[in-house]
């Protein structure tokens, strides 16, 4: 089936939101086995929403929208597209009433204006803020409303318009998928090492993705029930585990982070962090993860040479003979928080995320990172492309700091 994403909205236009809906939408999508063909944006405008809704119905299965569906007078979309496909409004009693009751003394007359449905849909019920959703048949295309903000469009897609995809598309059987992440391996490397493989299967596939800084293997399978699908999915995932190695960090986890906090835990282990040139991005992203509190005891940002050797014990000699930016800092950093904080493990990073500077000797993406453990000493040099962003190069960074410490635990 073919699907074509719309989006509403003048200030997606306007570039002062991005739209991350179409993203994770997409992504769903394409573990329904559903193709996305075209994305389209437009603004707050009923003509040219109908000319893009003529465009649409005459190429596209399935028609999603977001955005439009709210009380104030720009929010259009429910009527447009009800008029596009010949479709009355009407007034939804239970979505009022649910409106009333969420809203209390917040409610005005034209927030009843949510609860105005087009006629023999299936609602949308939203859970997560104010305005339903729908979605009905019509012109031999399925077309499906959902709101714009994505703490809403998020769950409303999963919990409400994937079920009803579902049903679609899948002809009473179920499409389930295992996601297989990996750090400190290219996607054309990872490609030239999965191909054979990945071009054989039918029923699983698999397909490969570049995210930032890592890369994903997704393998999906279409079976009768859930367990058949991961029955034929789980032998898959293991060998492409077996193929790609320690590079593999998990499967069906979020990121590296969370492996590494709950690889910390499961043995036990504490662990603290001395950041220069990511600046405290390595203790943010470990204390996004809920429990790291059990592990994590605490970093120190030591931007300028000054601190390095203040708070971290780094040896003004080993600054002047090698500079900020080197193996020795890296290490003597490393092991100065694992002092200051007595933690099992201790990592640093240190380098120039540019983009100025750099020199010849040590360019931008010039990074070294350090790891101090219990009879345990190590440096590593990432490679990183001096033209990548500053923000790439510190997230990278960071998580080949992570992935340094996934492999420690795993030694342990």
């Amino acid at each position: 089936m073919k699907c074509e994403l719309i989006a509403v909205g003048t200030e997606l236009l306007l570039g002062e939101i991005s739209n991350t809906d179409a993203q994770m939408i997409s992504q769903g999508l394409s573990e329904l086995g559903i193709n996305v063909y075209h994305h389209t944006v437009v603004g707050d405008n009923p003509e040219r929403l109908k000319e893009v809704l003529t465009i649409a119905k005459s190429r596209a299965d399935i028609i999603i929208t977001t955005g439009g569906l709210g009380p104030t007078a720009d929010d259009l979309t429910k009527e447009t597209i009800a008029a596009a496909f010949g479709k009355k409004l009407y007034m939804d009693k239970e979505q009022r009433e649910r409106l009333h009751q969420r809203m209390g003394a917040r409610m005005t007359p034209n927030n009843e204006k949510q609860a105005m449905l087009p006629e023999n849909c299936e609602v949308l019920v939203n859970d997560w803020g104010t305005a339903p959703g729908c979605a009905f048949y019509a012109e031999g295309c399925h077309v499906i409303m959902l709101p714009g903000p994505p703490s809403e469009c998020t769950p409303m897609f999963k919990y409400r318009a994937r079920p009803y995809l579902e049903k679609l598309c899948t002809d009473g059987q179920v499409i389930r998928s295992r996601f297989i992440k990996i750090f400190g391996l290219g996607e054309s490397a990872m490609e030239d090492k999965l191909a054979f493989l990945m071009n054989s299967l039918e029923n699983p596939t698999a397909a490969p993705y570049a995210k930032e800084g890592e890369c994903e293997v997704r393998v999906t399978a279409k079976a009768d029930s859930e367990e058949e699908a991961y029955g034929l999915i789980d032998p898959v995932v293991g060998q492409i585990k077996e193929i790609l190695g320690s590079v593999v960090y998990g499967v069906d986890v979020t990121s590296l982070e969370e492996v590494v906090v709950k690889g910390l835990i499961d043995k036990g282990l504490t662990i603290s962090t001395a950041e220069s040139c990511t600046g405290g991005l390595m203790g943010k992203r470990l204390t996004d993860i809920p429990g790291s509190s059990a592990c994590y005891i605490g970093g120190a940002v030591t931007y300028s040479n000054e601190m390095k050797m203040k708070v971290l014990g780094v040896s003004p000699k080993t600054l002047e003979n090698f500079g900020a930016v080197s193996a020795e800092t890296a290490m003597e950093m490393a092991r100065g928080i694992r002092k200051l904080t007595g933690a099992d493990i201790g990592i640093s990073t240190t380098g120039v995320a540019g983009p100025g500077g750099g020199s010849d000797e040590k360019p931008v993406g010039t990074v070294y990172i350090g790891l101090s453990a219990d009879g345990v000493d190590k440096v590593i040099k990432p490679e990183l492309r001096p033209t990548s962003s500053r923000q790439r190069i510190r997230n990278s960074s960071a998580g080949s700091a992570f992935d340094l410490v996934r492999r420690e635990i795993l030694e342990k």
